[in-house]
């Protein structure tokens, strides 16, 4: 395509680059000159926009703790639900275990062992709290639910998490 047949866009972009490509050597010209009549200016002018970049990189948010779910003052004898503090797809499923720390302890590649037993109990199924088992340094770490949802887990009990528990 010949300079003769550009579009009205084409010329307005081809004129774009071209003061962009000017004024970018003007600029230059104007730091080289700068950096041979007053290097100190230069140079100090420099230190200043890498201080500022740096300041600007360590200078993080007001707020110094991090914080994240927070464990419910339970009850035994309350009802309450299954909810996993973490978990952002509906469909997930909390694990339920028969001894308290033994949640770290299965292997989750083995898809044969989350149907029956009533051990993955979809978020939302409705539990009352029946026990606590300290853990790890931590005060009722594990909560021993009874499942009252409708259904073949309907009055089971189990261990769970005390954070998965809401």
């Amino acid at each position: 395509m010949s300079n003769e047949e550009n579009t009205p866009q084409e010329d307005k972009a081809s004129e774009a680059v071209e003061k962009s490509q000017a004024a970018l050597g003007k600029f230059t010209d104007t730091l080289l000159k700068l950096k041979e009549d007053q290097p100190k200016i230069f140079y100090g002018g420099l230190s200043v926009i890498g201080l500022l970049i740096v300041i600007s990189l360590f200078s993080g948010g007001s707020s110094s703790t991090v914080s994240g779910p927070v464990i419910k003052d339970l009850q035994i004898g309350q009802k309450y639900v299954l909810k996993g503090p973490n978990a952002t797809d509906p469909n997930a499923s909390i694990r339920l275990v028969a001894v308290p720390g033994t949640i770290a302890a299965y292997d989750d590649t083995e898809e044969d062992d989350r149907s029956g037993g009533c051990k993955h109990m979809p978020q939302g199924t409705p539990v009352s709290v029946e026990g606590f088992q300290d853990a790890y340094g931590k005060k009722n770490a594990f909560v021993n639910v009874k499942i009252l949802s409708e259904g073949e887990c309907s009055g089971q009990t189990a261990w769970t998490l005390a954070i998965n528990v809401q």
